[in-house]
Formats: structure tokens, C-alpha cells, sequence
């Protein structure tokens, strides 16, 4: 069986020119491409050489007809959730490598950023690459599963988690849950709780979100030609 072939909205670096890092961002439930590509542009100023890609994911969305899920998320059951993740993990690593191919660019010039469903996917899918890229920035999400927690301290992405206290979707103890595995398993992990926020990104998360985006890959740059 072969996977679904991604596509969703792009944006071109602000800079101009060929793009020097490729930033990916990975929807909620019952959302598509468009909900966040977005991000780019209030990003823009921060990373001009990026390019972005929000791709739509690979199924209709049962309790949103006109949106698209990752895998289906209405039983709520985490060990459910961790077989929807393994699931639709091929056709996003398909989507990435393809990308980063058609840009010619290399692995650590990759970020990953999700909500919701998409931190999910993003956690489960940058932390299992072969390949680590540079950065995951997850917002009001979950780790699914620990099976992709790298065996080797140190052997990851930068990832930073953002979650809103009043979170009525995914408890912000979910993130609070993740940062103690992902710690635990020797990855650098920074984080952020937003005061007064449900199940939503403020503007100190997207703040935070760019800088981080922005030293992550300046941390893992290797010198231009």
C-alpha cells in the first residue's frame, strides 16, 4: 500500500533567492494546510530565508467533513493515538523527504512545527527521522508515544512547547507530561505555559516560536558558499 501523496500552501522565502531552511507546520484536527501557514508570515522577518510549507493532512476529518485529520482522534484513547501517529507517519516522511529534495537542502536545515494533533505528529515523526532536524516547536499538543524517543542522549532536535493553562482540549499537564520524557531521554527541551490561554496560540507563543525557530538554525548552520 502506498502512501498518500501530501501538498498543501507554501511560501516563498521573504529574502528572495533559493531557500536556506524549510520550516514545515502540521495542522490540528479538523483543520488543513491553511490554518497555519500563517505562521509564516507573521515569521517572516525572523527567518527570510525560510520557506514554508503547510501541508493538508492525508484524510477527511469525520467530525469536521470539511477539514482533514492525521488519523482519527474522536476515540481519545492514548494507545489508539500512538497507532494513528505510526500510521500516518510514512506519507508525512514521504512529504519531507520530497521536500527537502526538491529544495536541496539538508536535514538540519529542516524545522517541524504542529498543533494539536500536528505536535503529535511532529514529535513522533522529527524524533524518529533518521536524519535529526534542527527544531520541533509544538503547541498545545502531546507526545504520543515514546517509542521514537532517541536511545543516544543528545541525538535530537531543539524542541520547544508551548501549551495554554486553560487548555480545554489537551490539558496543559499533556505538555507538562511530555517535557519530563523528552528530558528524561537527554533531548533539550524548553517550554512555556501562556496564562490565561485555552486551546489556542497567543502572541508570546508565537513570539517565542520564531526565536527559537531562528537560534535553532543558526545554531545547526553550516557556512554558506
Amino acid at each position: 500500500m502506498t502512501s498518500p501523496l501530501l501538498d498543501g500552501p507554501r511560501l516563498e522565502p521573504a529574502a528572495g533567492g533559493a531557500p536556506r531552511q524549510l520550516v514545515v507546520f502540521l495542522h490540528g484536527y479538523g483543520a488543513d494546510g491553511n490554518d497555519l501557514i500563517g505562521l509564516g508570515r507573521e515569521w517572516a522577518r525572523e527567518l527570510p530565508h525560510a520557506a514554508f510549507v503547510s501541508p493538508n493532512a492525508p484524510d477527511p476529518c469525520g467530525m469536521a467533513p470539511t477539514g482533514r485529520q492525521w488519523f482519527d482522534l474522536s476515540l481519545g484513547d492514548m494507545a489508539l493515538i500512538a497507532n494513528g501517529v505510526k500510521q500516518a507517519a510514512p506519507a508525512l516522511e514521504e512529504f519531507l523527504d520530497a521536500e527537502l529534495k526538491r529544495r536541496d537542502l539538508p536535514a538540519q536545515s529542516l524545522a517541524l512545527v504542529g498543533f494539536s494533533q500536528g505536535t503529535m505528529m511532529a514529535l513522533s515523526v522529527g524524533l524518529a527521522r533518521h536524519s535529526s532536524p534542527a527544531a520541533i516547536v509544538g503547541y498545545s499538543g502531546a507526545l504520543a508515544s515514546v517509542e521514537a524517543l532517541p536511545k543516544e542522549p543528545g541525538a535530537g532536535p531543539a524542541i520547544l512547547l508551548v501549551h495554554g493553562d486553560m487548555d480545554e482540549v489537551i490539558p496543559v499537564d499533556a505538555m507538562l507530561m511530555a517535557r519530563e520524557a523528552l528530558a528524561q531521554a537527554g533531548l533539550p527541551v524548553e517550554w512555556h505555559v501562556s496564562q490565561g490561554i485555552g486551546h489556542g496560540i497567543d502572541g508570546e507563543g508565537l513570539r517565542l516560536g520564531g526565536a527559537f525557530l531562528r537560534q535553532a538554525f543558526a545554531t545547526g548552520a553550516s557556512p554558506t558558499p
